[in-house]
């Protein structure tokens, strides 16, 4: 594992030392996030999925650039909670994340994924979501969202 997938999935174990780990099923939020537009011009949405209760995660896909990006945006601002923005593109050698407190998103991340499979997630304060494979074609993404 490279040192990029490495603290990613470090970050994810330290949020998770709060408690314990579940799969938890996708719960629908009473105002949902919607997409800020900061990964720029020409960027459209191309997947997205919900942070449990606490906001969205969005993938989105510059065609004329061949880049994805993915940004986590929360449902209401507030106070800085944890938050992350994660994406990698199948056969690169590194990851993109972006991590920290803050109070309304986290990233824009960015990676080139013209006709390349994308493992995407976003996580609020003790919830994430993650998407394996996805945005490739004919394939089938997996997705798990975790809860803690």
């Amino acid at each position: 594992m490279n040192l990029s997938r490495r603290m990613a999935a470090t970050a994810v174990l330290a949020t998770a030392i709060a408690g314990t780990v579940a799969l938890t099923p996708q719960a629908s939020a009473a105002a949902t996030a919607s997409y800020n537009g900061v990964c720029g011009s020409g960027y459209k949405v191309v997947n997205s999925a919900p942070i449990g209760s606490k906001g969205t995660v969005f993938l989105t896909y510059n065609s004329a650039k061949g880049k994805n990006c993915v940004v986590t945006v929360r449902n209401a601002t507030g106070k800085p909670v944890p938050m992350f923005a994660y994406l990698y593109v199948q056969g690169a050698d590194e990851s993109a994340e972006d991590g920290g407190a803050y109070t309304s998103y986290a990233g824009p991340v960015y990676g080139d994924g013209r006709g390349k499979c994308v493992d995407w997630a976003g996580g609020i304060d003790n919830q994430s979501t993650w998407t394996y494979g996805s945005n490739c074609g004919s394939l089938k993404a997996y997705r798990v969202t975790k809860g803690w």
